[in-house]
């Protein structure tokens, strides 16, 4: 018999119970005699005296070390989750601003023309990306909770599964836009001295979809694991060589842009390449070609495809949804049309940041359903509103602040200023508001559910936002009735979202816990 250690050499020795934790079922088999609660302190420096047991315990501390760097099962959410985001903030704003350095290259160094081509696909680049982001999203989930699960098979069946629908569907919409971009152009009324350069554009562009396929497919399962970290490395490295490749083509080979396009396939490629390279190395999310020859899992294929395709309509909704807006803007002069353009740049940037929280959000309730811990993935979802508020209110607050010395990077002349004024006090106080609607979404999607809220996300930023337009809009026709859609839309969906979100939390609770991972 152990003689008895005093409480505070115990916390001194082993401060970490996750140690303890993370081999509890492994040593319980050996030494089962030993597991009485009065006893863990004895049992511990029975290990500590016992060389095989040190090893297990060393063994113990490096298995719960999370290769990401972000644990999602244990510790502090709060810490974690605001980990977790800040490089995806960084990642979604390298690509705003790479983006940006696109068209500031073409404007600055190449024709009217060309800049005015590539903007004329801005809408139909948003939708297809967002579809695909949207599958990726979906891969993120599926992947998280398997990996919360500890189910090793499914997490691997998940991620080979994911690399076939997510490459398939880069390559269908490759094909697509290759055979429809003139008639997809000529739908949005595309000018007919810009429509031949756009076509040229969009073709090149359209063939970096399978890369970008690829890319979200690795983007998804990383951050899954916990790592936003190597996504960002990747990003920023095909970013600079986006740059490089931009002045390159434009300057030197004096292309304009079929230059551009052709500077943004090749920096995808390189950023699919680098990320596939990274997960064929042995990790908790390894991938290689040859496991293809197992073939697909039709359950997954079914889940996936499930969560992927509402999720992507509904990042494409927003585009479409969009353009009737535009449509109502272009009715005013060309100074509002100036200023709206100058003012809606804040939303690319203010909607990424809030975006990562969002991520998290999913992410850290997929992983930890997956582990039947009820109480973190409410907790999650908090969190994720929170922190999603706070910066929408923050960076909101700076816009009605700061909104003129905004402008004036995109604009000049006083009276855009002006007239984009109108728009970022607008835009200012709703932002915050559509951090609930955003999380609800990003919070369904974490538990498995992406049709019915799909679907609410239609009825409120695509149909509610026409009735306004040819009612509210059209009986006052000022500018300020038209901005106003967003803070009302936004605050619709989100309560309708909130309340789907409860009922199916509520139906999940009905499970026993320990059955979740044999649900998914």
């Amino acid at each position: 018999m152990y003689t008895k250690t005093p409480k505070c050499a115990f916390i001194d020795l082993y401060a970490d119970f996750s140690v303890f934790f993370a081999l509890k079922k492994k040593i319980m088999l050996k030494h089962a005699e030993m597991f009485d609660n009065r006893l863990i302190g004895r049992f511990f420096i029975f290990l500590s005296k016992n060389s095989e047991g040190m090893h297990m315990i060393k063994q113990a501390a490096d298995a719960s070390k999370p290769q990401g760097g972000i644990h999602m099962l244990e510790g502090s959410l709060w810490k974690n989750m605001f980990l977790f985001s800040v490089p995806l903030m960084f990642s979604q704003l390298l690509q705003v601003l790479f983006n940006m350095a696109d068209v500031a290259v073409v404007g600055k160094f190449s024709s009217a023309e060309a800049l005015g081509a590539v903007g004329s696909t801005t809408i139909l680049v948003s939708l297809f990306t967002g579809f695909i982001i949207g599958m990726g999203s979906a891969v993120n989930v599926r992947v998280a909770q398997h990996l919360g699960a500890g189910n090793k098979e499914k997490t691997a069946s998940s991620i080979r599964t994911s690399f076939v629908i997510c490459l398939v569907t880069g390559c269908i919409i490759t094909v697509l836009c290759l055979v429809c971009a003139r008639f997809m152009l000529e739908l949005l009324r595309t000018k007919e001295d810009l429509i031949d350069g756009a076509e040229l554009y969009f073709r090149i562009y359209a063939i970096g979809m399978p890369a970008l396929g690829i890319f979200n497919f690795g983007n998804g399962v990383l951050s899954a694991n916990g790592d936003t970290k190597r996504p960002l490395i990747y990003l920023f490295i095909s970013g600079i060589l986006n740059v490089i490749f931009n002045l390159f083509f434009v300057l030197v080979c004096g292309m304009a842009e079929d230059g551009v396009a052709l500077a943004s396939i090749i920096t995808q490629y390189v950023s699919a390449g680098l990320i596939l390279i990274h997960m064929m190395r042995p990790s908790e999310c390894t991938f290689k070609l040859k496991d293809l020859k197992c073939g697909l899992d039709k359950q997954e294929l079914r889940r996936v495809l499930g969560l992927g395709i509402p999720a992507g309509l509904q990042n494409g909704i927003f585009a479409v949804a969009n353009l009737f807006i535009q449509s109502a803007v272009n009715s005013f002069d060309s100074v509002m049309v100036e200023g709206n353009a100058a003012a809606a740049n804040s939303d690319a940037i203010i909607y990424n940041v809030m975006s990562a929280f969002y991520t998290a959000c999913s992410t850290f309730m997929g992983q930890n359903l997956g582990a039947g811990k009820r109480d973190r993935v409410l907790k999650s979802y908090f969190i994720g509103i929170i922190y999603a508020f706070i910066a929408g209110a923050l960076l909101g607050g700076s816009l009605l602040l700061f909104g003129r010395e905004f402008l004036s990077l995109f604009a000049n002349d006083e009276a855009v200023i002006e007239a984009g004024l109108q728009r970022t006090r607008i835009m200012g106080v709703s932002y915050a508001v559509s951090a609930f609607m955003d999380c609800a979404i990003a919070a369904n999607r974490g538990i498995g559910k992406s049709l019915v809220p799909t679907i609410i996300v239609i009825m409120g930023s695509c149909v509610f936002r026409v009735v306004w337009i040819y009612t509210v809009f059209a009986c006052f026709g000022t500018i300020l009735s038209l901005y106003l859609l967003y803070i009302f839309s936004w605050t619709i969906t989100a309560i309708a979202e909130t309340i789907c979100f409860i009922i199916n939390y509520k139906k999940l609770k009905i499970a026993p816990a320990e059955n979740v991972a044999a649900a998914l």
